[in-house]
């Protein structure tokens, strides 16, 4: 009698963790497989999609011109295409080799204190069209943190806590995980992955549209 009461206690516990495992997998799989356009669902990925908006991380890299044109023509034009249904983060990513990662620690303070937007398109400007691509020193860091609207002497005590640098290591880690290879490179709602010759705005805008469309049928 003990040993059966035994059993069906282990059965039941299964039976939850069983559950449990179910539903703790399942948004990855919530992701619709009939998109329009050319992605890949990465099945390691867990789907952070709310219905209604997308949410795109970009990993880019500062030096790479294939991401300023990127943010030049296609950030624009998602923006103007979808508004407020649209959410984009850039991750930095280095791939341009030979260049010292403060860009990216500058883009990772301003995030932190609000202003990673500004920051991002200053740099982007001051790398590719100031043609200043060496050294960021602490006299020009001034020019562009006080361009963006921050505070210097706050910003470089942020610089030096060592956090925007560890931002960007897990921003790489995560590029990394998700075999990121070339720049620009976009994740849609955490688990569509869209690099490469994909990268063309139209083929973006398509999945975008398509998932937004998807919620509106639901």
């Amino acid at each position: 009698m003990v040993k059966r009461r035994c059993m069906y206690w282990v059965l039941a516990v299964c039976a939850v963790v069983w559950t449990v495992a179910i539903l703790w997998v399942a948004p990855a799989a919530a992701v619709p497989l009939d998109l329009n356009g050319k992605y890949e669902v990465m099945t390691g990925e867990v789907s952070t999609h709310t219905p209604g908006k997308v949410k795109m991380i970009e990993f880019a890299d500062f030096y790479c011109p294939h991401c300023h044109l990127f943010d030049e023509t296609a950030i624009p034009q998602l923006m103007k295409e979808f508004g407020n249904k649209l959410e984009i983060t850039m991750v930095g990513f280095p791939v341009i080799r030979g260049k010292l990662p403060t860009a990216f620690d500058m883009y990772e303070q301003a995030r932190m204190m609000g202003k990673g937007n500004e920051m991002r398109k200053v740099l982007f400007r001051t790398i590719h069209k100031d043609k200043i691509d060496g050294v960021l020193d602490r006299s020009l860091r001034e020019v562009l943190i006080k361009e963006v609207g921050l505070d210097p002497k706050v910003f470089e005590e942020g610089m030096t806590s060592g956090k925007p640098a560890r931002a960007v290591d897990e921003g790489k880690r995560w590029g990394e995980r998700i075999k990121v290879s070339s720049t620009p490179s976009i994740l849609l709602d955490g688990n569509i992955k869209v690099d490469g010759a994909n990268m063309s705005p139209e083929n973006v805008m398509s999945i975008i549209r398509s998932i937004l469309e998807n919620d509106a049928k639901r």
